[in-house]
């Protein structure tokens, strides 16, 4: 594989990362089981049938403890380091070929784990700030949004990367944007 196309690949599932956490590293072994998706050198394993299988059991888990308004924020704590290493994780296990490990891991913990770690904390503030405003009422939607957010940056990410990239770019610049109007709301 391209390794400028696998950069992409990487970061579109980092940031899926941000929305859940075992979507897309279950996506990625579907993927890589089937053939769709090479992965570099020492994450072989990822596509194993085994590690299907438990990627499969925690993206259930995921999603049913995400479906319950009280435990979801009490998840996201765990969850913004968890996506952090899954981040890294997914760009790290498509990346490699002829780039040099020092390069390969830059841009998994930068690239990867930043974008998942960004993603998921502003996914936490909206799930905080839906829990304030409608006593946790309105978390099951927005954790079914996530849902449909990791399970279609995933396919996005591995079938069409240069679109999945581009919508995580728009994404983060609205991220980067509320934040940018929150601080001048605050200094003002």
């Amino acid at each position: 594989m391209h390794e400028t196309l696998a950069i992409l690949i990487g970061i579109g599932l980092s940031a899926t990362c941000g929305f859940r956490i075992f979507v897309p590293l279950l996506g990625m072994s579907i993927a890589n089981h089937y053939g769709f998706l090479p992965l570099s050198t020492g994450f072989e394993w990822v596509g194993s049938q085994p590690a299907m299988i438990a990627l499969a059991v925690a993206t259930l888990l995921e999603i049913g403890a995400y479906s319950i308004p009280w435990l979801d924020n009490l998840l996201d704590t765990i969850a913004t380091p968890g996506a952090v290493i899954a981040g890294t994780i997914a760009t790290a296990s498509v990346v490699g070929g002829d780039i040099s490990p020092f390069v390969k891991w830059s841009l998994a913990v930068i690239a990867g784990g930043g974008v998942a770690g960004i993603i998921q904390g502003s996914s936490a503030l909206v799930r905080g700030t839906s829990t304030a405003a409608t006593g946790g009422v309105a978390n099951p939607v927005v954790s079914i949004l996530e849902l449909l957010a990791a399970v279609m940056g995933t396919f996005l990410s591995i079938a069409l990367p240069v679109i999945a990239v581009i919508l995580v770019g728009i994404i983060l610049f609205f991220i980067f944007r509320r934040v940018h109007r929150l601080r001048i709301r605050q200094s003002a």
